[in-house]
C-alpha cells in the first residue's frame, strides 16, 4: 500500500483525485492540504510515501513547499502537478530534488501509475514538461530571476536585497542585467515581461 498527501487549491479537483486513487485500492490518500503551508504541516506530520503537489498554489507555491519539506525530510518522494509546464520550473523543480512531474491534465489512471514508480524509487517526467525543458530560452539567470520576481511581489531594492541576503548594489546589478536582456526600460516592465514569457 502506497500512501500519499494531496496539496491542491482547487477542492474540487483535490477531492476527485483523492476519490480516484483511493479507487485504484493500492494507494491511501492520508491527508489533503489546500495550500503549501498546510501541505508543509500535513507532510511532516504523516510522512507519506508520496507527496503529490500543485506547483501553482496561493501563499506558499508548490516548489516553496516542496524546498522546505526536503529540508526538513531530504528522503520525501514528491510528484508535482501543473497545468502549464512553465519553462525553467522544471530545472528549479529537479533542484529541490523533486523525483515527478506530471501535468494535471493527465488521467488519474496515468497519476496512480507515476505515483507507483516514484514508490518504488524511480523518477517520472512526462515527456510534454522535459520537451519544454530542453527549448527553455529564458536568458536570465536564477539570482536575476529571483530579483525579478520579488519586483513583481512589490518589493523595493533594499527588501529585495534583505530578504535575498545581497548588498543592494548587487541586486541593482541584477536588475540592470535584466533589464538589458529584456531591453526593458525599468525593472518593473522587465519584471512584466519576464511574467509574460513564462520565465518567472
Amino acid at each position: 500500500m502506497t500512501t500519499v498527501v494531496l496539496a491542491d487549491d482547487e477542492a474540487l479537483l483535490r477531492k476527485a483525485l483523492a476519490s480516484l486513487l483511493a479507487l485504484e485500492g493500492e494507494i491511501t490518500v492520508l491527508a489533503e492540504a489546500g495550500d503549501g503551508e498546510t501541505a508543509v504541516e500535513v507532510t511532516l506530520r504523516h510522512r507519506p510515501d508520496v507527496l503529490v503537489v500543485d506547483l501553482e498554489m496561493p501563499g506558499l507555491d508548490g516548489l516553496g513547499a516542496a524546498s522546505e519539506i526536503r529540508r526538513a525530510l531530504p528522503e520525501q518522494v514528491i510528484l508535482m502537478l501543473t497545468r502549464h509546464a512553465r519553462p525553467g520550473v522544471l530545472r528549479k523543480a529537479l533542484k529541490i530534488g523533486v523525483q515527478g512531474f506530471v501535468s494535471k491534465s493527465a488521467e488519474p489512471a496515468h497519476i496512480t501509475s507515476v505515483i507507483k514508480t516514484l514508490h518504488e524509487g524511480k523518477r517520472w517526467i512526462d515527456p510534454d514538461v522535459s520537451t519544454l525543458a530542453l527549448v527553455d530560452d529564458c536568458p536570465l539567470t536564477d539570482r536575476e530571476t529571483d530579483t525579478l520576481r520579488a519586483t513583481g511581489e512589490g518589493y523595493s531594492v533594499a527588501d529585495i536585497a534583505a530578504q535575498l541576503h545581497l548588498a543592494p548594489g548587487t541586486v541593482r546589478n541584477y536588475l540592470s542585467n535584466a533589464m538589458q536582456k529584456t531591453q526593458t526600460r525599468t525593472r518593473h516592465e522587465a519584471a512584466r515581461y519576464a511574467r509574460e514569457h513564462d520565465w518567472l
